[in-house]
């Protein structure tokens, strides 16, 4: 999973590259080559080994929509508003009643069954699994907002004190933010006022930019989260269904894809005949520890990036100023 990315060679693409959708992604991305981070540690993307040298900053439907259409490509039956109320299994297979549309419950029969249905997993609950773990910030606000004064740096982060604030572009003109206010504790669904984002931002970056024509907001709560096993007879879990943390380092989508990636050869396997069912047992021992590892690094991100007390502060001028100045570590 943490292969590097190479044309030559199948076996070191990435995941979305290895089926022919990342040259798609990169049409109506924009790219970043060089990453402003707290102030003064500047990150230059162009020496990475990859055919990727680049973040690549595109809405979240784009990657959907890619997605979705590849799976239908592949004769995937979407059931769109099905909602899925409990399930059963035996030794043939799962029985998952759902609510259709027209509001009747349903019932529909797999060999197995994975979830992939979110922090609030309806299959993980029905399965009986516990989702251990603790809330790590409330009330994250995001917009995508025009900017009268749009930075420097294509991207732009720093923390100050209790405010944090995230600037990223998506190229045609509106740029997506991210802000938190150590001391708001507020319903996730109250409503975001731009006025709110400004006001962080400003505590954050030192000015709010002109933000303007919020095309859409939204508030989030982020837990870390993991659940003991990925697998319960011919049930599975994966993505937020299984692990949940924030949003620190950007690695939940790459995280969910590659649980998917990991588990749906296994399973197409051993649905055709081709290997024992005791290779499903090999997903839980390759994937739980990678995500156990991810909540460990997006927290030790987080806590960095929202360093206040003088220790944390201290350490964190420590790092920046050793990625900063010592070209491997920068690099790693």
């Amino acid at each position: 999973d943490r292969r590097g990315h190479d044309r030559h060679d199948p076996a070191r693409r990435g995941q979305l590259d290895a089926r022919g959708l990342a040259d798609g992604l990169e049409a109506v991305g924009r790219r970043l080559v060089r990453l402003q981070l707290f102030g003064r540690l500047s990150v230059d993307l162009a020496t990475l080994p990859s055919r990727f040298r680049h973040v690549l900053v595109l809405p979240q439907y784009e990657v959907e929509k890619a997605l979705e259409r590849r799976a239908a490509e592949a004769g995937v039956d979407f059931r769109y508003e099905t909602e899925v109320t409990g399930l059963t299994q035996d030794a043939d297979g799962v029985t998952v009643r759902v609510r259709a549309p027209d509001g009747r419950p349903r019932e529909l029969r797999a060999a197995y069954v994975v979830g992939a249905d979110g922090g609030r997993s309806a299959v993980r609950e029905a399965v009986g699994l516990p989702f251990p773990g603790r809330p790590v910030i409330r009330s994250v606000v995001l917009a995508d907002v025009r900017l009268a004064e749009p930075p420097d740096t294509l991207l732009t982060v720093n923390a100050v004190g209790d405010a944090f604030a995230f600037l990223a572009p998506f190229g045609d003109g509106y740029y997506r933010a991210i802000v938190w206010r150590r001391d708001t504790a507020v319903p996730e669904d109250a409503p975001v006022d731009l006025d709110e984002v400004k006001e962080i931002a400003r505590l954050a970056l030192g000015r709010d930019y002109g933000m303007h024509d919020a095309r859409w907001t939204s508030r989030f709560h982020s837990d870390e989260r993991q659940v003991p096993a990925y697998r319960v007879g011919r049930v599975l879990l994966a993505g937020d269904a299984a692990h949940v943390h924030s949003p620190a380092g950007g690695q939940g989508m790459n995280t969910g894809l590659q649980d998917a990636a990991n588990l749906s050869w296994k399973l197409a396997q051993v649905v055709h005949g081709h290997a024992p069912e005791t290779l499903l047992d090999t997903y839980q021992a390759e994937r739980h520890p990678v995500g156990r590892t991810v909540l460990r690094s997006s927290g030790g991100v987080l806590r960095l990036a929202m360093a206040h007390r003088p220790w944390t502060l201290a350490l964190r001028a420590v790092l920046v100023t050793l990625l900063d100045t010592v070209g491997p570590l920068r690099r790693r």
